[in-house]
C-alpha cells in the first residue's frame, strides 16, 4: 500500500559560498541529527556536500558570502536564474561582512601591500594568471547584484535560524525568523 507522502517531490536546495569564511555552511551543518530529518524532505543540488559544479533548477538557493570577483558574479547570477527562491545567508551576503573591510582601500594598493611589500616575500609579484577571477572594485552585498527573496542575518546564523527559515519554505509558506534566533558571534 502506498501513501501520498511516498510520492511527494523533494524540494531541491542549492548552496554556495562566495567571499566569506564558510561559517554559514558550518552553522547549517550544526543542525546535526536534524539534518537527517531535513534530508528526508530535500534533495541537495550544488553544495559542499555534493560534487555538483553548477546549480541546476532548484526550489531554494542559499548564498553565503559577499561578491568580490567576476566568478562570484557569475555564480550568483547562475543561482538567481536557476533558483525559484534565493536567500542571502549571513552578514557577508547581506552587507559584505568582513570581506568588505577592503572597501576602505584601493584594490591596487591592497594587492601591492600583500604581494609586493609583505614580509618574507622572496619573489614579489602580483599574481596575474588568467585562471584567477578578476577582482571587483569593492565587495558588494548579493542584493546589489541580483534580486534576493529572503535574508537570514547572523554571523553566522544559528542552525535553529536555518530551520526556522527552511521549515515554512518547505511547506510553501513565507518564513519569519525570530530575532531571538539571530546571533552575531
Amino acid at each position: 500500500m502506498t501513501t501520498d507522502h511516498q510520492f511527494k517531490r523533494k524540494i531541491k536546495i542549492a548552496t554556495t559560498s562566495l567571499a566569506g569564511c564558510f561559517g554559514c555552511h558550518m552553522s547549517f551543518l550544526d543542525m546535526d541529527e536534524r539534518l537527517a530529518d531535513l534530508l528526508k524532505q530535500v534533495e541537495l543540488d550544488r553544495s559542499p556536500l555534493t560534487d555538483i559544479k553548477h546549480c541546476g533548477p532548484c526550489d531554494i538557493g542559499l548564498i553565503e558570502g559577499g561578491v568580490c570577483n567576476a566568478e562570484n558574479v557569475q555564480v550568483l547570477r547562475e543561482f538567481r536564474a536557476h533558483c525559484a527562491t534565493l536567500v542571502a545567508v549571513g552578514a557577508c551576503a547581506i552587507n559584505g561582512g568582513v570581506p568588505a573591510m577592503r572597501n576602505y582601500f584601493n584594490v591596487q594598493e591592497c594587492l601591492e601591500e600583500v604581494y609586493l611589500r609583505g614580509s618574507g616575500i622572496t619573489n614579489p609579484q602580483i599574481p596575474n594568471d588568467p585562471e584567477l577571477p578578476l577582482l571587483l572594485d569593492k565587495v558588494y552585498p548579493v542584493s546589489e547584484v541580483v534580486h534576493i527573496d529572503y535574508f537570514l542575518p547572523g554571523c553566522p546564523p544559528s542552525a535553529d535560524a536555518f530551520l526556522q527559515l527552511l521549515q515554512p519554505l518547505l511547506a510553501g509558506q513565507k518564513p519569519v525568523v525570530s530575532p531571538s534566533r539571530l546571533h552575531y558571534d
